[in-house]
């Protein structure tokens, strides 16, 4: 999955139906809002509520210092879209 997959426009986490920011070193999709992190393994994004992990204050504070337009603090704070 790269970031320009059209598929990442309409994934949503399946807990707030919010949009995902995919994590490319990690292979992961990431929910800044809940601070879930879902594993992306053979391609497939596993999105069950059961396959997300929560991540430590630390961890997302580093997750949002990545480089990419879609980890920045307004897209943080943006409403699930729905």
């Amino acid at each position: 999955m790269t970031p320009d997959d059209p598929l990442l426009q309409i994934l949503a986490c399946p807990l707030d139906k919010g949009p995902l920011t995919l994590l490319e070193p990690e292979n992961a999709l990431y929910n800044p809002r809940l601070r879930r992190r879902y594993p992306i393994v053979d391609g497939i994004p596993q999105l069950l509520p059961s396959s997300g992990e929560q991540v430590a204050e630390s961890e997302h504070h580093r997750l949002l210092a990545l480089p990419g337009p879609a980890l920045t603090p307004s897209a943080e704070s943006e409403p699930p879209a729905g």
